[in-house]
C-alpha cells in the first residue's frame, strides 16, 4: 500500500488512537487487499454476503434501497475514512442491507473477517473501536427509522431541530444542508425548502444558512405533539 494510506487509516474510526507505524506492522501479519472503483460502479448489492470489513481510503459511496414502488432512495453518503456496513459483518445473516455505489473515484481497504478477528486478538483497542462504531451505527439507524415513521415533512424538520437543541437554547447550527437533510428524510430538496419557508412565514422558526432559531416555542411544540 501507498505510505500515505496508513496515515488515512489512523484517522478512521476502526484504527483511531493507534500509531501509523503500529497499523502498518499489524496489517503485514494479516490478509488484506486494496480495491478501486470508478463513479457509478456497484461495490455491493443488497443481499450480497458481507464477509470483509471495507474501509474507505479515498472517495465517497452512497447506500441506496428500493422502496415498494421500485424507486431508489438514498439512505446515506459515506466518506473516507469510514467503514462500510460494519454492523453486518458478523451474525447468522451477514449481508449488505443496501446497494453500495461509488460516488466518484473510490479506493477501499478490504480485510477478511478472519483477519479482522486476528486484529481484535492482537489489539484490544481495535475491538473497542469496532464496538463503538457499530453502536453508533445502531443509533443512527434508530433515528433514521424514527424519521421515516413521521407522516409530514414539517414533523421531520421539527423533531430533527428539537433533538439537536441544547437545554435552555433556542438556536442550533445544523450539520446537514438542505440537500443532505432531504436525503436523510427521504424527501426532495424542493419539498423541504417549501416547508422551511412556510415555517418561517408562520413565525415558528428563523432559518439562516444552517442556523435555525425557534421563534414561536408554542407553535413549535404543537408540531412535535402532532406526531405523537
Amino acid at each position: 500500500m501507498h505510505p500515505g494510506t496508513y496515515d488515512i487509516l489512523a484517522m478512521s474510526p476502526i484504527f483511531k488512537g493507534i500509531p501509523t507505524s503500529e497499523i502498518k506492522e499489524m496489517l503485514k501479519r494479516v490478509r488484506h487487499r486494496v480495491r478501486r472503483y470508478k463513479k457509478g460502479n456497484i461495490i455491493a448489492f443488497e443481499g450480497d454476503s458481507c464477509d470483509e470489513l471495507l474501509i474507505l481510503i479515498k472517495g465517497t459511496v452512497k447506500g441506496e434501497m428500493a422502496d415498494f414502488t421500485g424507486k431508489s432512495m438514498e439512505i446515506e453518503m459515506i466518506t473516507a475514512p469510514r467503514s462500510l456496513a460494519p454492523a453486518f459483518l458478523f451474525g447468522p445473516n451477514h449481508q449488505f442491507p443496501v446497494d453500495v455505489i461509488a460516488d466518484g473515484e473510490v479506493t477501499l481497504l478490504s480485510i477478511p473477517r478472519g483477519s479482522l478477528i486476528s486484529l481484535f486478538q492482537a489489539k484490544a483497542k481495535i475491538l473497542r473501536n469496532y464496538l463503538d462504531t457499530i453502536s453508533s451505527r445502531a443509533q443512527f439507524l434508530s433515528e433514521k427509522l424514527f424519521f421515516m415513521s413521521l407522516k409530514t415533512i414539517k414533523e421531520k424538520i421539527a423533531h430533527y431541530i428539537h433533538n439537536r437543541l441544547k437545554p435552555g437554547q433556542d438556536s442550533v447550527v445544523l450539520s446537514r444542508n438542505q440537500r443532505e437533510l432531504g436525503e436523510f428524510f427521504g424527501v426532495t430538496r424542493p419539498s423541504l425548502s417549501r416547508i422551511f419557508a412556510a415555517l418561517e412565514k408562520e413565525g415558528i422558526i428563523r432559518y439562516d444558512r444552517k442556523k435555525v432559531t425557534v421563534m414561536d416555542r408554542d407553535g413549535f411544540n404543537d408540531i412535535l405533539k402532532g406526531s405523537l
